[in-house]
């Protein structure tokens, strides 16, 4: 990959472990809100959340939701489905998942050793469709922010990926060419088929080793530490 000079990281899943942070912040939430009085246990309040939360993302992807109807929303139907409709607490909620989550800083095993190594060979950016204020944020909290010259934020493009026009941004916003770029990313659909629907290269991170298509243009990883080997 020698003509590679621009690398693009996923942030969420890819650098910043989602789901560790988010079941300790889920955990803070639960405890102080004493939800144990709602649902039956925690697993069932995740489980609940999980699934209204993908339905609201798909549609906020879209641009059918606004981000506000996003962040409440997902809990207000969550609590419904145990008969609690207190607009009220769920926009509690949706505000301390925002303030606390990206206070966690649990990051996939080998983070800082490949972006250090990286940092000295390529240019580092970020392209997430995460709410921008939480994505900065996590960054910072994390000791990652020094590494990226350009934080993309899908708020900042009015598209999200992987739509063309997020990808098109991350380029000019850096001068960089297509040949010259890459994308890192946990999401098959978004992040991979989206860089590779766009026209540059990719490196799927699929922890779980789920089987997919593979893609010219695309290589796959387990671990981070991977990338040392490759790039």
């Amino acid at each position: 990959m020698n003509e590679i000079k621009f690398i693009f990281f996923d942030l969420d899943r890819t650098l910043w472990d989602f789901e560790k942070n988010s079941i300790v912040t889920f955990s803070d939430i639960f405890e102080k809100y004493n939800l144990s009085e709602i649902f039956p246990d925690f697993d069932t309040f995740i489980t609940k959340y999980k699934y209204h939360n993908e339905k609201l993302w798909a549609k906020y992807r879209l641009g059918e939701i606004k981000k506000e109807e996003l962040r409440n929303k997902r809990f207000l139907l969550t609590l419904a489905e145990f008969g609690v409709n207190d607009e009220n607490l769920a926009k509690k909620m949706g505000d301390d998942y925002i303030s606390i989550s990206p206070t966690k800083t649990q990051l996939f095993p080998y983070t800082i050793e490949v972006l250090e190594y990286l940092y000295n060979k390529y240019t580092l950016a970020i392209i997430t469709n995460g709410f921008k204020e939480v994505q900065y944020t996590k960054l910072k909290n994390c000791g990652l922010e020094k590494y990226f010259k350009k934080i993309i934020c899908s708020e900042d493009v009015g598209r999200q990926k992987p739509h063309h026009d997020i990808f098109h941004f991350a380029l000019s916003s850096l001068n960089a060419k297509k040949n010259e770029s890459i994308m890192i990313g946990d999401d098959y659909k978004i992040d991979i088929l989206g860089a590779y629907n766009f026209g540059f290269k990719s490196i799927f991170f699929n922890l779980h080793k789920n089987k997919v298509k593979s893609l010219s243009n695309m290589q796959e990883i387990s671990s981070l530490k991977q990338l040392l080997d490759i790039l």
